[in-house]
């Protein structure tokens, strides 16, 4: 893809349960900081290495919103893509994420609602040893034909 070129996107009619995208990305440092700064919070374990050492995870770690925010990304840019409404999300945080990680988010058709126009998809997102940080369902309502 180039820049300025918009990804394609999938319709209702086009889903199938099944069908699965992803993102991945390395999280660092700044993005901890531009998190802070955004959103407000600034918890030790995210940004003092003397409080997350002494926290249950013995290092700092990345804000678990931050990190679930990367499912939003393949949401809003493959799948279902552009013009896709998210209408919810259900999360569960299984494992923490340190700076450094490197985090694919997936997402799974799970189930298609044709009459209400919604979309259920499974949401999992693995750190670069495979093992399960965050899993969930997120509710769309996909982009309609132009």
């Amino acid at each position: 893809m180039t820049i300025g070129e918009v990804p394609m996107s999938y319709t209702l009619e086009e889903l199938q349960i099944g069908q699965k995208a992803w993102f991945e990305k390395t999280i660092g440092e700044a993005d901890i900081g531009l998190f802070c700064g955004i959103s407000g919070d600034i918890n030790p374990v995210h940004v003092s290495n003397i409080a997350a050492e002494n926290s249950i995870f013995g290092k700092r770690v990345a804000h678990g919103i931050l990190v679930a925010g990367l499912t939003s990304a393949v949401l809003g840019m493959q799948l279902p893509g552009p013009g896709t409404i998210y209408l919810g999300q259900e999360l569960r945080f299984v494992a923490p994420v340190y700076i450094g990680d490197t985090v694919r988010a997936e997402v799974e058709v799970a189930e298609i609602n044709k009459q209400k126009k919604i979309v259920r998809l499974k949401t999992t997102s693995k750190n670069q040893d495979g093992k399960v940080v965050i899993e969930g369902m997120a509710t769309v309502r996909p982009p309609v034909n132009s």
